[in-house]
């Protein structure tokens, strides 16, 4: 019997080292055969890359950014978080021209605070945006509101969204903002829109609902009144209200304000005025520290 066993086992011992080889013979011809080559470049452009994987290129990461730009499938400047030093470095990698880098910024398109509008029911689920808008699309009044659970602060990979304590409004860090468009992605209302950041003029409502309706549910929404639209001075017209909302076309703009100080409810943002204010406050600030 013990015999039997011994036999069996060296035979045992016998078939698992001839397909240990087989199998290592075959690994070795698929890899010499189906060996993926990479592009070295690819792991140079990685490097400058900022590695936060935000999908701002329009691909899935960093690495993918990567592999596309060394396949010709992508531009050198689509790196928003990288910049323009990124996007120059990449080039000379690449051997391409690099288009003019336009800088962007998040943009939050709502003023509904706690001071503008009011919750309908006391919300106690999960603190996620996404969560709260499942449930009859949120506990503000304004349908089309902000909810103001801080999803999009969360999200943000570079640290470039706080949450207001004074509004309960998110509100963008625009020294640090790269225009990764994550916060955006994130929102379950489509309230943050990635714009030039150039374009000063911005209409800060997303309600559609007739004027008579928003004067009820927020003192800052837009209520179609169609002010803004007589006293722009561009040809044609840059600001046009359709479906009840006001729209700013940042193309024709001239950011010249009239549209802004027309409003009655403040609904329209200059933010080259707001940018100049705090810039005023913060050397204010240094002069008395």
């Amino acid at each position: 019997m013990t015999e039997l066993i011994t036999t069996y086992a060296g035979a045992a011992v016998v078939v698992l080292a001839s397909l240990a080889v087989f199998f290592a013979v075959v690994l070795a011809v698929a890899d010499r055969f189906f060996q993926v080559k990479i592009d070295p470049r690819a792991a140079r452009i990685e490097e400058i890359l900022p590695r936060a994987n935000c999908g701002s290129c329009g691909f899935g990461g960093c690495a993918a950014y990567a592999e596309a730009l060394v396949r010709g499938e992508a531009a050198a400047g689509a790196c928003t978080a990288g910049g323009p030093e990124a996007a120059k470095k990449i080039a000379a990698i690449m051997g391409l021209a690099v288009a003019a880098f336009v800088p962007k910024v998040a943009v939050i398109k709502c003023q509904g605070s706690r001071q503008n509008t009011r919750p309908r029911f006391r919300y106690v689920g999960e603190p996620d945006c996404r969560a709260a808008a499942a449930t009859q699309y949120g506990q503000t009044a304004c349908q089309y509101a902000c909810l103001g659970l801080g999803t999009c602060v969360r999200a943000c990979p570079f640290d470039a969204m706080i949450t207001d304590e004074g509004t309960g409004l998110p509100r963008v860090l625009e020294d640090r903002c790269t225009a990764c468009g994550t916060c955006a992605a994130v929102c379950p209302k489509n309230i943050i829109e990635i714009l030039p950041k150039e374009r000063y003029v911005h209409v800060l409502c997303r309600s559609r609902d007739p004027g008579k309706v928003v004067r009820q549910l927020c003192k800052a929404g837009c209520i179609a009144c169609k002010m803004c639209e007589k006293a722009c001075p561009v040809e044609g017209g840059a600001v046009h209200v359709r479906d009840n909302l006001a729209a700013v076309d940042t193309e024709t703009c001239i950011s010249c304000g009239k549209c802004v100080r027309a409003c009655p409810v403040g609904c329209i943002g200059d933010f080259r005025k707001w940018r100049d204010e705090a810039a005023a406050r913060r050397a204010g600030e240094q002069q008395v520290a």
